[in-house]
Parts: C-alpha cells; sequence; structure tokens
C-alpha cells in the first residue's frame, strides 16, 4: 500500500485493446487505473 503523495511504482500494463501502456510515458498527465480483482475468479 502507498502512502497518501507518494509515487507510483514504474509499470507497464495493456490497456483496454491490449496494448501496453507504460506509466511513466504519462508524466505530467492524469492517470486512472481502474481494475475488477475478483473479476477473472471463481464465486
Amino acid at each position: 500500500m502507498l502512502a497518501p503523495g507518494t509515487a507510483a511504482p514504474e509499470l507497464t500494463l495493456p490497456d483496454q485493446d491490449g496494448t501496453e501502456v507504460c506509466l511513466a510515458d504519462e508524466r505530467g498527465h492524469w492517470v486512472v487505473l481502474w481494475w475488477y480483482p475478483k473479476a477473472a475468479t471463481p464465486g
């Protein structure tokens, strides 16, 4: 868990189309990360 105000770690994730997006490329822009941790789990 990051404390408020802590810089996010470097990461690369696929977008909704499967294109990889690197967080470092978005510096200076607002970024929203949205995920569903239980979306791919049974029950």
